[in-house]
């Protein structure tokens, strides 16, 4: 079938460098170099905050304190900003969406926030202006893999979920999008999903000289 609409998450889809960038801070800050991930996904207070901070249950500056707290830091003045510095847009991936947009579909974003302020990842890497809707769990108190996140955006598109192509990089997202019809791209790290998306979209190929899709924003944890 000819598809209508695609949906993209953000971080591991449209940005890249996350993991070098949080890696080279943790590094510059005299912390472990795996210091980000434990904080945020092996220790229970610290996962506890990102999950608040996913769902709009914690300001990303509460956030800040409480994580630099967690990670022995004395400042967590724009924690997430100087960690997330030499973050850039994934180029060919956008170059996609725009090709995609112009081709008539409609493009959507659906992403697990980090926080809009005083950071904002997605003007960080410049992505707003590229979506005809986008979803981001702070602002809707639920986060993927929560099932109604993925009806809302459905609903935002104004297309049934056959419609759509939904690409993610971690596995456990996929699942509730499939079971709502959309068919569902699974991007890994190493981009070879990317010339598969395009055929499956049956788009001009967006080859821009770009960088390949980056991690999660957290360097391995959502």
């Amino acid at each position: 079938m000819a598809y209508r609409g695609l949906i993209l998450d953000f971080a591991g889809v449209l940005a890249t460098g996350i993991r070098e960038s949080i890696r080279d801070w943790c590094l510059g800050e005299r912390l472990d170099a795996d210091a980000w991930r434990h904080a945020l996904e092996t220790d229970p207070a610290g996962r506890r905050y990102y999950l608040d901070l996913e769902a709009g249950r914690l300001s990303q500056a509460d956030w800040n304190r409480l994580t630099a707290r967690a990670l022995g830091l004395p400042d967590g003045e724009n924690l997430m900003g100087r960690a997330w510095a030499r973050v850039r847009p994934a180029a060919e991936v956008i170059a996609l969406a725009r090709a995609a947009r112009e081709a008539g579909m409609t493009v959507a974003m659906l992403s697990n926030s980090f926080g809009l302020a005083p950071y904002d990842p997605y003007a960080h890497v410049g992505v707003w202006d590229l979506f005809d809707v986008a979803v981001i769990s702070e602002r809707e108190f639920v986060a993927k893999p929560d099932p109604r996140i993925y009806r809302l955006t459905l609903e935002r598109m104004g297309l049934p979920g056959e419609a759509c192509v939904f690409v993610d990089d971690r596995p456990e997202n996929l699942p509730p999008a499939a079971a709502l019809g959309i068919t569902t791209v699974h991007a890994t790290a190493d981009g070879a999903w990317l010339a598969d998306l395009t055929r499956l979209l049956a788009l001009p190929s967006a080859a821009a000289d770009g960088d390949a899709p980056g991690t999660r924003p957290d360097g391995g944890a959502a």
